[in-house]
């Protein structure tokens, strides 16, 4: 790979990190380039939910790849956390599904059904025996089921983790790079240039999250329909264990991390560019999580914040080539850019050390696909 050049990565959210660490592995120089500190954004904002099946996919190709990037994830921790010495907190202990009526309850039933005849382990839960697994739940429960194999990992340590361990493989990772543009010609991608100069490079990968379809200098025909899609969340303080299971009520999700933060997620709005914390936005979280647990109400509310998902109108990503010679894409990752952190550092590294190209599910010009010019 070193015969290649060096390999750039605009962009370092976890996709971008994650991909860095898979290169430099595999013996590639590679530098990370961001307008801003690495792993904020989307990454730093996410609840770090893994769980394919939860999302409920109904695209083939989309939860495919969720899986595979699930199964992978296990080796995906161990490698980074050997690396670069910081436990991410990885918990694939199930997801707890909840119903508070006798119809979402036969809902869940009827899934729970589908995931047994797929394959997939999910027990149900009647009342009491869900009230025993979490007393927290609102005693007007009807029922719950726990999707097995799933769970989560604490995004914001993912990230302090990647770069510790893309430091120890001697990725270089500069930030505040405001001026950051590609370099090409006709034909081929040439480097990146930034406030630290020109640097050559034999591939080039935008990783830009929301910003992916603003990368300075990049063709026409190679800018990906990637928008910003807002999603606002909360932390409320919680007593260690009192909520133990990621959890999804209606209308919302509660995602306990080992601080003692319990996550409250999330919105979903088309707002551009604007990351504010919205008043309606709080409501609704706390609505929907005061509903489910009214025990909640004398906690304290520590923090709320925004990040921008970047959205696809399919809702897949787009990974693999571009048809300039040497840049690739590994964006668009909407609300499963940490789960398919794994598959996509894995998807990557062999489009660039092997040329192996990616499935075409994924591709620039896919079907339905119009740029993002157009």
């Amino acid at each position: 790979m070193h015969e290649s050049g060096d390999v750039a990565i605009i962009g370092a959210g976890i996709i971008g990190l994650a991909v860095a660490f898979e290169l430099a592995g595999r013996g590639a120089n590679v530098r990370v380039f961001d307008t801003s500190e690495p792993a904020r954004a989307a990454s730093w904002a996410a609840a770090g939910m893994l769980a394919p099946r939860t999302e409920h996919l109904r695209d083939d190709a989309m939860r495919n790849l969720c899986e595979s990037s699930l199964a992978a994830y296990p080796e995906f921790v161990q490698a980074i956390r050997e690396a670069g010495g910081v436990d991410p907190h990885l918990r694939l202990d199930g997801i707890l599904h909840t119903a508070y009526s006798a119809q979402a309850f036969q809902r869940l039933q009827t899934w729970a059904g589908d995931l047994l005849r797929a394959g997939y382990e999910a027990t149900l839960l009647a009342r009491d025996e869900a009230l025993r697994v979490e007393p927290a739940l609102g005693k007007h429960l009807a029922g719950a089921l726990i999707v097995s194999g799933e769970g989560q990992i604490d995004n914001r340590r993912l990230g302090r983790s990647l770069i510790a361990a893309c430091k120890s493989r001697g990725v270089r990772i500069h930030t505040d790079a405001r001026m950051l543009s590609l370099e090409c010609d006709a034909r081929r991608v040439l480097g990146v240039r930034s406030e630290v100069g020109y640097v050559a490079a034999g591939a080039v990968i935008n990783a830009a999250g929301a910003w992916a379809a603003r990368v300075e200098g990049a063709p026409t025909a190679c800018m990906p329909p990637v928008y910003p899609v807002k999603g606002e969340m909360l932390a409320i303080e919680v007593p260690l264990g009192f909520i133990r299971h990621t959890t999804w009520i209606p209308h919302g999700y509660l995602v306990p991390r080992a601080d003692g933060r319990l996550l409250v997620g999330a919105t979903s709005v088309e707002a551009g560019f604007d990351a504010r914390v919205t008043a309606g936005g709080v409501q609704r979280l706390l609505r929907a999580a005061l509903e489910a647990l009214p025990a909640l109400a004398g906690f304290t509310v520590s923090e709320t914040w925004a990040g921008l998902r970047p959205g696809t109108r399919d809702e897949r990503p787009f990974l693999g080539a571009t048809p300039l010679a040497g840049y690739f894409l590994a964006c668009g990752h909407y609300r499963n850019g940490i789960l398919l952190a794994a598959i996509t550092a894995r998807l990557l590294a062999d489009a660039i050390e092997h040329g192996r190209p990616i499935s075409q599910d994924f591709a620039l010009d896919r079907p339905g696909t119009k740029l993002a010019s157009a």
